[in-house]
């Protein structure tokens, strides 16, 4: 039986693939497409399935999608190389780095490697640092489809009380700002912060990316509110089967809120429907 109450990704998916797919087909008119490039280094089966994900979306939409498997003893200087050689290629509109790495690889100096106006995946320290100044071309994709899900339930983020728990740089931080350029009122919680919950029960909207399973529970939503669960952790029930859950307890929450968004199955779709947005505005914007 649907239940209204948890907010799942995939209609919100649909419905911005299907608004990608137009931009795509009108950006081909007039000019070539560059192709979308994903890099893989070293093999990990974990990721494969994400890589996949991503390079089917890709097709669907008529963007070229080129995935690479680069070797697991590839040197940070080779890796670097390429990458620059890949932001000076015309016929490369993005670039995704898949992670994880080999230790040996610095995956933030190649984060910083991928040129701004290439980073679908918003995730240069440059395209970070946009957001403070409301530039806000390319986004994290995870941040940004926590915000698209808020929009889908229809409050008005203009004043919104927003309480983002969790800071790290490339989701809490970034979604904090994303939603202060919308003109919500939002306050960071961290694991210095002295009661979460005295913040958190105040909120019109909660979102919570810490990797805490059930860290929120209903003593910690305001009735009505919407609750946006980033947090992915696998656990092992009494049983001894394991388990995928988020950083809220859904179940008692959702007798609260008014909206919460499933682990899997909420944010997680988004995703990659924000990464192909994100490549069609800078094929739009730079390509």
């Amino acid at each position: 039986m649907h239940d209204s109450r948890l907010l799942y990704g995939k209609t919100v998916r649909k419905r911005i693939l299907s608004e990608v797919k137009s931009r795509v087909k009108a950006a081909r008119k007039s000019h070539k497409l560059g192709r979308l490039v994903s890099i893989s280094i070293g093999q990990e089966d974990d990721i494969d399935i994400y890589i996949r994900g991503q390079a089917r979306a890709a097709e669907k939409l008529g963007i070229p999608f080129d995935a690479q498997f680069w070797p697991k003893d590839i040197s940070q200087a080779e890796s670097k190389s390429r990458i620059t050689a890949m932001n000076d290629d015309n016929d490369v509109l993005g670039i995704i780095l898949q992670r994880p790495t080999p230790p040996h690889i610095h995956v933030r100096s190649l984060q910083s490697a991928i040129h701004p106006l290439k980073d679908v995946e918003g995730m240069n320290p440059a395209s970070i640092g946009n957001i403070v100044y409301d530039d806000l071309a390319l986004v994290p994709c995870t941040a940004a489809a926590s915000v698209e899900l808020i929009k889908e339930t229809g409050l008005d983020l203009k004043g919104l009380e927003v309480v983002m728990v969790g800071h790290s740089a490339i989701v809490g931080k970034p979604a904090a700002f994303l939603l202060m350029a919308e003109g919500a009122t939002v306050t960071v919680c961290h694991h210095m912060t002295r009661s979460v919950a005295a913040h958190s029960r105040r909120a019109d909207v909660v979102i919570v990316a810490v990797g805490k399973p059930n860290l929120i529970g209903a003593d910690m939503v305001k009735p009505g509110a919407a609750v946006i669960d980033i947090g992915i952790n696998q656990i092992t029930d009494e049983t001894g089967t394991s388990k995928i859950v988020g950083d809220v307890d859904t179940d008692a929450v959702k007798d609260v809120a008014s909206w919460v968004t499933p682990v899997p199955g909420g944010v997680g779709p988004m995703t990659i429907a924000m990464l192909v947005e994100n490549t069609i505005e800078a094929a739009e914007k730079f390509g």
